[in-house]
């Protein structure tokens, strides 16, 4: 299960397993973002409901909220990017934000070519 999912928001999901998964940002929001300056790390423990934002990036152009693609907790953040934001321009599907545990709610990831005909 190690195919990534994407969201209409621009969030990608790698599965470990059906209930566990990294999320984070896609090639072309970090693109629209520019040059990532922060990224406001969740707490582990923190409840992720689908549809609401968990996190903040910040760019040198602006500050985007990052979207939960489903219901879950998070267990565990990507504590390289607190010194080191700019991992997510230089590779954004190989620096995940977070790990979340006890995923539901699933249903509407696009695979990647939904993700590149709908969402931009």
């Amino acid at each position: 299960m190690s195919e990534i999912k994407f969201t209409k928001t621009h969030e990608w999901v790698k599965f470990l397993d059906e209930t566990t998964a990294y999320i984070g940002i896609t090639d072309y929001a970090q693109k629209e973002l520019g040059d990532v300056v922060y990224i406001r790390l969740p707490e582990v423990g923190e409840t992720l409901a689908k549809g609401q934002a968990f996190t903040d990036v910040e760019s040198v152009k602006a500050v985007s909220e990052i979207f939960s693609p489903f219901d879950g907790t998070i267990s565990e953040v990507n504590e390289k990017l607190d010194s080191a934001p700019e991992l997510i321009n230089q590779a954004p599907y190989d620096n995940w934000i977070i790990k979340a545990e006890g995923i539901t709610n699933i249903s509407d990831l696009l695979d990647e070519q939904q993700y590149n005909t709908n969402s931009h």
